[in-house]
């Protein structure tokens, strides 16, 4: 049997870009404070990995204010969710893979 690894995700391989959909697929949507501390990086390393998502389409940004404070959130796009779960898939078959 062959390995199909069409549903791979080469943008997800990353730790924490998996991490940050991981998150996003649990909740409505995350601030980018609670993310830092939750992921415990940098904010260079988080807003990039967060700009990579939202170019590919993955995630949407809302900037707003809370009491006079910036205040980003990110959700997750249904092609974001897609991606993730046929991520997931791949990961599974390949695992399945090492077992047979």
């Amino acid at each position: 049997m062959s390995l199909d690894l069409t549903l791979y995700d080469k943008v997800l391989e990353n730790r924490v870009r998996l991490q940050i959909m991981s998150i996003l697929m649990a909740n409505e949507s995350y601030d980018f404070n609670s993310f830092k501390e939750l992921l415990e990086v940098t904010d260079g390393n988080l807003a990039s990995n967060l700009k990579s998502l939202e170019k590919e389409g993955y995630i949407s940004v809302t900037k707003s204010f809370i009491d006079r404070k910036p205040n980003t959130r990110y959700s997750k796009t249904d092609k974001g969710q897609k991606a993730f779960e046929n991520h997931l898939i791949a990961l599974e078959q390949l695992i399945k893979q090492q077992y047979l």
